[in-house]
């Protein structure tokens, strides 16, 4: 699994203008496949009357599917270029959609290439990304007396806790990054003096 990659922040729309052709350039979080070609649907619903609507998505940590769509415009001078942006930022899980409206002047292959590319850099840098970590979930098991204060510990040393479970003994879900785990066991044993209880479970991803 990747240790980190970068998406959007939300779904937005940024609009250039190249040589009188209006460029929008929609963007969007994608978690699946589905997602990201309902999104594209919505766009081109909404765009019907425009003269292009180019697409790419990239979905999984890893960038695991990479698609793109020129839609009209000649091979290669759209999707591409709009795929090769998004994969150049580290973006995943992403979606965007250029939507071009002809303004009467000819951009030649080149002008195409950086106009669809253009758009989508300039909408991420403009509508912003934020960075997701892969994290590690654990369980860590403490008396009732000592509880309270780990709890608070945790969260004073920007340790994310998920979740507070109260029973016998007190349990608490948390997440952190794997190359942490050696150094929070040491600090755990420290805190409870030897007398909470640490599992390691498996994987997830969250804001960095």
């Amino acid at each position: 699994m990747q240790d980190e990659y970068r998406t959007v922040a939300g779904a937005g729309v940024h609009e250039t203008e190249v040589n009188r052709s209006r460029f929008l350039c929609a963007l969007a979080p994608a978690a699946t496949e589905r997602e990201a070609q309902d999104f594209i649907a919505a766009v081109r619903k909404e765009h019907a009357d425009a003269n292009h609507n180019c697409w790419a998505y990239v979905i999984g940590a890893d960038a695991s599917v990479q698609k793109a769509s020129d839609d009209g415009e000649p091979g290669g001078t759209a999707g591409v270029p709009m795929l090769q942006m998004l994969l150049r930022r580290d973006m995943r899980y992403v979606v965007a959609v250029v939507t071009r409206y002809f303004g009467g002047v000819k951009l030649g292959a080149g002008g195409l290439i950086r106009a669809y590319g253009g758009a989508v850099g300039e909408a991420l840098d403009t509508l912003g990304t934020r960075t997701r970590r892969r994290f590690r979930l654990a369980t860590v098991t403490v008396d009732h007396q000592r509880a309270g204060k780990l709890e608070n510990d945790l969260r004073t040393t920007g340790r994310e806790v998920r979740d507070v479970r109260y029973g016998e003994a007190v349990t608490l879900e948390i997440a952190l990054p794997d190359t942490d785990v050696p150094a929070f066991r040491t600090w755990l044993a420290d805190a409870t003096a030897g007398t909470a209880a640490f599992e390691p479970g498996g994987e997830t991803y969250g804001d960095a």
